[in-house]
C-alpha cells in the first residue's frame, strides 16, 4: 500500500445537523499526527488494516474515547468543585442547586462527545451512528431540563407569593404536567430523527380520541375534580377530615384519588370526583373545639349555692388559659330535670388538637367538681321515689 494513499482526511465524513455542531479541531489534529505515522519508518505497521481501518486510527480513536472518559471524571472532580466554591460566596442557594442539578447530564454529555470523536477517527460514517448520537444528545437535553425542574421544585414551593394562592399539591401537579410535555417533545424529536412520521401518529390518535374520551370519562372527571380540589385548597396532606362518610387523616391528594387513613388505620381510596361533589368537614382548620356539658345537681341544693356554683364555674372558665375568650361562653342554671337541677355549660378550647383538648376538658371537669363540693352540693344521678297509699279496705295503714 502506497504511503500517499494512506493520508486520510477526517473532514470528509458527513455529519447530521446535531452532530455538526460538535465539530472540534481535536480529530483533525489527531489525524494529522496519525498521518505522520503512516509516512514514518513503521508506516506499514501503522497502516495495517483491521476491518478496513488502520491500526493507528483504531488506537487513536480508543485513546480519544478514554481521554474523554477521564476528562469527564476530572471535570466532575475539579470544575464542579470550583463552580460550587464560587457559588457558595453568593447569598442565594439557587446557583448551587442548578450546578448540582446539571452535574450528571454534563458528565453524560462528555461521553457523547467522546463517542462522536471516536466514530470520526474510526471512519464509521453511516446513518445509524449519526441518528444514535443525535438521540443521545436529545436525551441529554431532556434529562438536563427535567433535572433543572427537580432542582427548582423546592424553590417554587417556598416562593411566598405562590404559596398564598396555590397549595404545594397544585405546584407538584403543574411540575408533573411540565415534565410530561417536555418528555413528549423529546420523544417526538427522537421519533422524527429515526424517520417515524409523528404527524401520522398524532392523526391516528386524534381519530381514536373520541372513543378514548368516552372510555376514560371517569378518569377525566377525577382529573378535573383533582384540579378543582387543589385550586380550592379544600384539603391538604396530614389534615383530619370527614368526606363521603369517611373520617380520618389525609395521606395524599393524587390526580385521580384521595387517600384517607381512618383512625382504625384502614386506608380509604376515594375517587376525587366523589370528594369534590360531597361536603368536606375539615376538623384541622377549625382552630378551636367545643366543650358542651350538662351538670345535674341534687334537688337538696339550696338556691344560693346554685347561684354561687354558676358564678364560680363561669369565673373559672373566663380565666382559664386554655379556654378561648373570643368564642361563645355560657354557664347557666338551665332546667329542672326529672332527678336533678341542671346547669348548662357551653364554651370552646383554644386548640383543635385532640390530645390537648382532652387534657383541657379533664382539667375543667376536676375544677368544676371541686367547685360543687366546696358549695355543699353533689352530682345527682337518676333516681325514683315510690309512694304506696293504703286502700280503704285496710284497717291498719302501713307506710313503706
Amino acid at each position: 500500500m502506497e504511503k500517499n494513499t494512506i493520508l486520510l482526511d477526517i473532514n470528509s465524513s458527513k455529519q447530521t445537523d446535531f452532530i455538526s455542531s460538535l465539530d472540534m479541531d481535536a480529530p483533525v489534529i489527531v489525524q494529522s499526527a496519525l498521518n505522520s505515522l503512516y509516512m514514518g519508518n513503521h508506516g506499514e505497521f501503522w497502516s495495517y488494516l483491521i476491518l478496513g481501518i488502520p491500526i493507528a486510527n483504531i488506537l487513536g480513536a480508543l485513546g480519544i474515547l478514554i481521554f474523554f472518559l477521564l476528562l469527564r471524571k476530572i471535570f466532575t472532580k475539579f470544575i464542579i468543585d470550583i463552580l460550587l466554591f464560587i457559588a457558595l460566596k453568593t447569598e442565594s442557594v439557587l446557583d448551587e442547586q442548578i450546578i448540582m442539578g446539571l452535574k450528571e447530564p454534563i458528565r453524560f454529555a462528555f461521553i457523547i462527545l467522546g463517542l462522536h470523536l471516536f466514530f470520526m477517527l474510526m471512519f464509521v460514517d453511516n446513518r445509524f451512528i449519526h441518528i444514535m448520537l443525535e438521540t443521545l444528545i436529545v436525551y441529554t437535553i431532556i434529562w438536563a431540563i427535567i433535572s433543572l425542574i427537580d432542582t427548582l421544585k423546592d424553590y417554587i414551593f417556598n416562593y411566598q407569593d405562590l404559596d398564598k394562592k396555590h397549595s404545594k399539591e397544585l405546584a407538584s401537579f403543574v411540575i408533573k404536567v411540565f415534565k410530561t410535555i417536555i418528555i413528549l417533545i423529546g420523544a417526538s424529536l427522537i421519533l422524527q430523527n429515526w424517520g417515524i412520521n409523528v404527524t401520522g401518529i398524532t392523526t391516528s390518535l386524534g381519530l381514536g380520541g373520541l372513543a378514548f374520551a368516552l372510555a376514560a370519562k371517569d378518569s377525566a372527571s377525577n382529573l378535573v375534580a383533582s384540579i378543582a380540589l387543589l385550586l380550592d385548597n379544600s384539603i391538604k396532606n396530614g389534615e383530619w377530615v370527614k368526606v363521603a362518610g369517611v373520617e380520618g387523616v389525609v395521606e395524599s391528594v393524587d390526580m385521580r384519588t384521595t387517600k384517607i387513613r381512618s383512625f382504625q388505620k384502614s386506608l380509604f381510596t376515594i375517587p376525587n370526583s366523589l370528594v369534590a361533589n360531597n361536603p368536606i368537614e375539615n376538623f384541622s382548620r377549625r382552630g378551636v373545639r367545643r366543650v358542651k356539658i350538662n351538670i345535674g345537681l341534687t334537688y337538696d341544693t339550696l338556691s344560693k349555692d346554685i347561684e354561687q356554683i354558676v358564678y364560680d364555674i363561669r369565673y373559672m372558665l373566663q380565666h382559664h388559659p386554655k379556654i378561648s375568650q373570643k368564642e361563645t361562653l355560657l354557664v347557666n342554671f338551665n332546667d329542672f330535670g326529672d332527678s336533678s337541677l341542671d346547669i348548662f355549660i357551653y364554651t370552646f378550647t383554644n386548640t383543635a388538637n385532640w390530645e390537648e383538648y382532652l387534657e383541657i376538658r379533664e382539667d375543667i371537669h376536676l375544677k368544676m367538681k371541686r367547685i360543687i363540693e366546696d358549695n355543699n352540693s353533689s352530682f345527682a344521678f337518676p333516681s325514683q321515689s315510690i309512694y304506696i297509699e293504703n286502700s280503704p279496705n285496710e284497717l291498719n295503714p302501713k307506710i313503706v
